[in-house]
């Protein structure tokens, strides 16, 4: 114990004997030990609690005069003053006098209040503590506080936090706080040594310090989540919910020291100065609802509280008049209708916010039928009152009739959240502590876009929605009728009776006034809607039977992720499992009475069957839930299996998909989409895969199915989770995600299932007319580009580009288009070669292909022709499509042998051992290929019209191809195009001339221009191939990824590419990588070439205009207040160049010139504008936002700039160590070339030295 702590025990111990009143007006001076230095940032010391120890009872008749003067006997300290510092308090030292039991005989406490509060006077503390007191607390418990300035000591706080303040007390009893800081102005939340975390703000840092790891963990984790998004400001600002109404500073009688004081809305805030007020740093806040004011004397009076009674004293006898006023205004606003807030809170649900669980919430959304917080609410109005009409439970008093309150009483929050958030992932839940980008992410997820609603079984059939509204408005189902709105019944649709033609009147006539109301919020609400005409027909929805089942099944944990590795037997549970009800539940065991879960049928979304053998156990499935869960299960048993499979699917698919159940599915369920007729409406549809098909019910109970593998196109848009399927010459289907994880299994299974399934032809993706899409594309190359070719299918490719194009072809046959300059012939030509002869089973299938040979040595022709036909038949559908697709595209090639030296036997001896899959050391299936060739009229019955019309558009083509080369004499023969390229500067000594290719890309010219000067690339150097426009003093650096050549055919006279580096490129992926949301928004000084027409702006100046850059488009605004945009661009349109020539007078050098390209059908338009920016880092962040969105992300390679990215010119065809085959010759010259033929490594796919060989005539 320290000397001064002594001296004060002693004082407190003489006290006990008596008790001295000294006159009144004479001040006693403080113990000096209790108090900090002035001007200290030092918390004050506390005595210890034995100081009251002895002391007398106090008169409690006198109570009030003797609280409120100081008294000679000094014990426990009590002044105005805050953890941080003193504020002068010469002639106040309030003293304890009273024992404990003496304070409770009179209702009050010792240890209630505040140090920063003078104890002018308690009241007895009421037997229910204020509810406003507990408004959002999100934490609380005990912590040690450490003053600023490195002080030592750390006194015990007991803290609170809520949304808006973090607050610390003496101890857990008390109502107004020792010290409050406002969460918008913490700047930071950080731990720091041990246990101890720092609370900064802008100019203050308060240390805490928790009893573990953990409890500091929680705590640095929930102020975190409090401060992040919240705006850096002052408590208070104008507009805002707080605005103050009245502030100033006022005197508590006993203090020299004035406090800042703030009366806003129902609130008195208590500041130590007006500096602590604008930094959000304060004493406490006095609730009024709870309060009363008094005037007390000229320039006096008291605000009272159940708590504590707080005496003041105004500069003026005016001032104290404004005090009063504004105080009691305050008053009434608190418990302005305070009735409807209380009976919306008896119900137990409506306790807490709809949206984030925040206590008491005094919002509402009257259409919608959800209680929120203030916070909530915020967001809520920017939806806009026709989703959302927002209303005050305690100011907007018309509002609440007698009705729309028995409305919120009968749903209450929890029934309404049933609704609007039945499928809420866990991650996306909001807390009262989430930030606002949450808050309105989630809100506008859940009201404007629907996501997390239960879908009425109706959803979709805007008939039958609209039919069982005007029915269900008939009873008191109050919320069968939001389930229906919500997911599109019509408010307004027509009844069919002359007499009640709206719901609305409907509701009235049958005396449903709580209908009708809810009805009346909804009359003009933002709702999907489908056309539908005529009256309605009392339908209603037949729900399907129930399914009974029962057994032992082994299960894993739900899964919030896809299961992306085997599941080994120890993973699994044994459970018992029923189905009954339409709810699937599992127990521990048959013995269990109390499920460990269940899932309601109308829960389950999916049903997946997996593979035999995929995780431990040999036949599993998969249950995808609405929450976005995933459950698996497993047997050994498949008869059970089976079972399992067929009853969870018939108790969740509805009767009208019911077909669906019948089929051997992989995958079913149900998906929101939309149809190439209708995209303005999303529906429900029901789907299952079965192999490569696509079974879906959609509209009218019709069944409909979607061949995967002869689909158009199939793509995942990932910004907005849709997979689009294309069919040939058909509708396109978008299948939108609704929940993540049964979305991702969806396109998982459906693109696996598009792809090539096996070696076998029946499983390659196909074109409508079943023939493979690798054959479609070889063939349909060759004849535009290779039919003039010499030796086209004799001469070889380079091994390694073939490699790569099958397997490009082998993954995803639909995506690859061949395009001339970019592929060459003979690549194409010996892939497919290769692809016939690597088929399992092959063309002719190993059952049949023995007796194809053998009909090609029968010598009588029409027999041979009759036999192959026969053979012909007996093919499978997809091998005979192709044999026929194929056998024509070679009896085109030798009908042009002139052109290209490949005549009808030249093609047998390539042919015959591929497609037959022999060693070819005789000629028997080279012989049976011509004869195919010879006879494909008969054999195929060919319709000669149309062969002599296929042969003439050949011709066009090869005439058109000579046309084009011989106008554009100075191009190379494959398509290259010398260029001159300059390094860093435009100058004589620094061009290159180049050879580009049609493939060449940007990144490959830099690293050849590099490569010839001997130029390293190092790391951090971002070496780039740029455009410059010279007559518009522009420039733009290409996309490493872009080709050059289109480019090239775009240039004018007064253009050039350069090599430079990009010295901005690293700032921009910096940028790029710290960005979290990919859109930009923000003001920019705009013009455009010409005046446009409707805006009023002259060509002649530029104009301030908002911008926002999203995925989709650019759009820009008058002002940032506009809602309608006064342009709008397809991003992917736009090129955008740095710089803006100086003849417009930019108003900054900061500039990008934007080009837009639109290729129409009637013509090309072409716009051109400026854009100037103040600063260049703002230039530079607007000019990587377009090259990220239009790249999707990837601005620069992740390995940096490689010199192997450059493409090399393919090797010398006249070179090789394979056998040649002569071009031209006798017949006998080229079958003895067959076994030397077949037996080259690469099988087939050989070098030929053309025009070098000598020929026989």
């Amino acid at each position: 114990m320290t000397p001064q702590t002594q001296q004060v025990t002693q004082q407190s111990s003489q006290a006990a004997t008596q008790i001295a009143v000294p006159a009144k007006g004479v001040p006693q001076p403080p113990l000096q030990t209790t108090l900090c230095p002035p001007d200290s940032d030092s918390d004050i010391y506390e005595e210890p609690d034995t100081s009251y120890a002895s002391v007398h009872p106090l008169n409690l008749l006198d109570r009030e005069m003797s609280l409120q003067v100081p008294l000679t006997v000094k014990g426990r300290y009590s002044s105005l003053c805050s953890d941080d510092e003193l504020l002068e308090d010469d002639e106040c030292s309030f003293v304890l006098i009273c024992s404990p039991s003496a304070w409770e005989e009179a209702g009050l406490s010792p240890l209630q209040g505040s140090i920063f509060l003078p104890n002018t006077g308690r009241l007895a503390s009421p037997p229910k503590e204020d509810s406003s007191q507990l408004a959002a607390v999100i934490k609380m418990g005990w912590l040690d506080k450490n003053p600023p300035q490195g002080a030592l000591y750390y006194q015990r706080r007991w803290v609170k936090l809520d949304v808006d303040y973090l607050r610390y007390f003496d101890n857990d009893k008390q109502v107004y706080s020792k010290g409050i800081i406002s969460t918008a102005s913490i700047t930071n939340v950080t731990s720091v040594g041990e246990l101890k975390f720092e609370v900064i703000t802008n100019n203050r840092t308060f240390i805490f310090k928790a009893e573990s790891d953990a409890e500091r963990n929680e705590w640095v984790n929930l102020l975190q989540d409090c401060t992040r998004g919240r705006q850096r400001r002052s408590t208070f600002t104008p507009g805002s919910p707080l605005t103050p109404e009245f502030k100033g500073y006022l005197e508590l009688k006993g203090l020299r020291s004035k406090l800042y004081t703030v009366v806003a809305s129902d609130k008195v805030f208590l500041y130590k100065n007006i500096e602590d007020y604008r930094i959000g740093v304060g004493i406490t806040s006095i609730e009024m609802n709870v309060g009363n004011v008094k005037v007390t004397d000229r320039r006096s009076f008291d605000l009272t509280t159940p708590y504590r009674i707080f005496s003041f004293i105004a500069e003026s006898e005016q001032l104290k008049d404004q005090w009063v006023d504004a105080m009691t205004d305050a008053i009434g606003e608190a418990l302005s209708n305070s009735e409807v807030a209380d009976r919306m809170w008896a119900e137990p649900s409506n306790s807490s916010c709809a949206d984030c669980g925040a206590p008491k919430p005094e919002w509402a959304a009257i259409n919608l039928c959800v209680l929120i917080c203030k916070r909530c609410a915020g967001e809520h109005r920017g939806l806009g009152p026709n989703i959302s009409k927002v209303r005050s439970l305690k100011m907007d008093r018309k509002v609440w009739t007698e009705e729309l309150v028995q409305v919120f009483l009968l749903l209450g929050n929890n029934r309404v959240n049933g609704f609007w958030a039945a499928n809420v992932p866990p991650s996306e839940a909001l807390s009262p502590s989430s930030c606002s980008d949450d808050r309105r992410r989630f809100i506008t997820n859940k009201y404007r876009h629907g996501k997390y609603r239960k879908y009425h079984p109706l959803y979709g059939n805007q008939r039958e929605l609209n039919n069982a509204l005007c029915i269900n408005v008939r009873s008191t189902d109050v919320l069968e009728t939001l389930s229906l709105i919500f997911c599109g019944a019509d408010v307004n649709c027509s009844t069919g009776m002359a007499d009640c033609p709206t719901p609305l009147s409907l509701a009235n006539t049958h005396s449903q006034p709580l209908q009708a109301v809810l009805l009346s919020h909804n009359l003009n609400t933002d709702l999907p809607r489908l056309e539908v005409e005529g009256g309605m027909e009392e339908v209603h929805f037949s729900a399907p039977t129930s399914v009974y089942h029962n057994g032992f099944l082994f299960k894993t944990g739900s899964m919030a992720r896809p299961i992306i590795e085997r599941k080994a037997r120890e993973e699994f549970s044994r459970r018992w499992c029923t189905l009954n009800d339409g709810t699937f539940s599992y127990y521990e065991s048959d013995k269990n009475s109390n499920p460990n879960g269940a899932l309601r049928a109308s829960e389950i979304v999916c049903l997946a069957v997996d593979v035999p053998d995929k995780h431990g156990y040999e036949h599993t499935f998969e249950l995808y839930s609405e929450s976005d869960r995933l459950y698996l299960f497993g047997t050994d048993d498949p008869c059970s299996h089976k079972e399992w499979v067929k009853s969870i699917a018939k108790s969740f698919i509805p009767a009208r998909a019911e077909p669906l159940l019948r089929l051997g599915f992989e995958r079913i369920g149900r998906l929101k989409c939309k149809d190439g007729l209708n995209l303005q409406t999303s529906k429900v549809g029901w789907f299952a895969l079965v192999g490569s098909t696509l079974h879906a019910y959609l509209d009218d109970n019709q069944e409909e199915e979607i061949h995967l593998r002869k689909l158009n196109e199939l793509s995942i848009q990932q910004d907005n989770e849709v997979l689009v399927l294309v069919e040939r010459g058909r509708r396109t289907l978008y299948i939108e995600g609704e929940r993540k994880l049964d979305f991702a299994g969806w396109c998982a299974a459906i693109q696996f299932a598009a792809g090539s399934g096996g070696d076998t032809l029946s499983q390659q993706q196909l074109t409508d007319t079943d023939i493979p899409v690798v054959v479609h594309s070889c063939i349909d190359y060759i004849t535009q580009c290779g039919l003039t070719s010499e030796g086209i299918y004799r001469k070889s490719g380079v091994n390694s580009r073939v490699a790569a194009l099958c397997e490009r072809f082998r993954r995803d046959a639909r995506s690859l288009r061949l395009k001339e300059g970019e592929h060459q012939v003979d690549d194409v030509s010996n892939t497919l070669k290769r692809f016939f002869r690597e088929l399992e089973e092959g063309l002719f299938t190993s059952e049949d292909g023995g007796t194809w040979l053998t009909t090609a040595a029968i010598q009588d022709e029409n027999m041979k022709i009759l036999q192959y036909q026969t053979l012909l038949n007996k093919l499978p559908r997809v091998n005979r499509a192709t044999l026929r697709a194929l056998i024509n595209h070679l009896y085109c090639v030798q009908r042009f042998s002139e052109l290209n030296q490949m005549n009808l036997h030249n093609l047998a001896i390539v042919f015959g051992p591929t497609l037959f899959q022999t060693d070819g050391k005789d000629y028997t299936a080279g012989r049976a290929i011509e004869d195919l060739i010879q006879y494909y009229t008969l054999i195929f019955k060919v319709d000669e019209q149309q062969l002599k019309k296929q042969l003439e558009e050949i011709k066009v083509i090869i005439q058109v191809r000579e046309k084009l080369n011989t106008k554009f004499p100075s191009t190379e023969p494959g398509g290259h195009f010398i260029c001159t390229v300059y390094l860093e500067e435009k100058k004589d000594t620094t061009e290159q001339h180049v050879k580009i290719p049609a493939s060449m890309t940007a990144a490959e010219l830099t690293c050849e221009i590099l490569d010839r000067r001997n130029i390293p690339v190092k790391d951090k150097e971002y070496w780039n191939c740029w455009e410059f426009i010279d007559k518009e003093e522009i420039e733009r650096p290409l996309h490493y990824r872009e080709r050059v050549l289109p480019i090239l055919h775009s240039f004018g006279t007064d253009s050039h590419l350069l090599i430079k580096k990009h010295i901005a490129m690293e700032a921009m992926i910096i940028y790029l990588a710290n960005k979290v949301d990919p859109s930009k928004h923000g003001m920019m000084k705009f013009r455009e070439e010409r005046s446009i027409l409707g805006l009023g702006l002259p060509s002649g100046s530029f104009h301030d205009r908002y911008f926002i850059l999203n995925s989709s488009s650019l759009r820009m605004y008058k002002e940032v207040r506009s809602n309608r945009p006064e342009r709008d661009w397809p991003v992917r349109n736009l090129r955008v160049y740095l710089g803006i020539k100086k003849k417009l007078r930019p108003p900054t050098c900061w500039g990008l010139t934007v080009v837009y390209e639109s290729k129409k059908q009637e013509k090309a338009e072409r716009q051109q504008w400026y854009l100037c920016c103040e600063t260049q880092p703002e230039m530079r962040e607007w000019y990587a936002t377009f090259l990220s969105i239009q790249n999707d992300g990837d601005v620069w390679p992740q390995d940096g700039l490689q010199p192997s990215r450059v493409s090399r010119a393919p090797p010398d065809t006249r070179h090789g160590n394979v056998s040649l085959i002569p071009l031209r010759g006798s017949e006998n010259e080229m079958r003895n070339s067959v076994a030397a033929f077949s037996q080259d490594p690469l099988a087939g796919r050989c070098l030929v030295l053309s025009g070098d060989l000598a020929t026989l005539q």
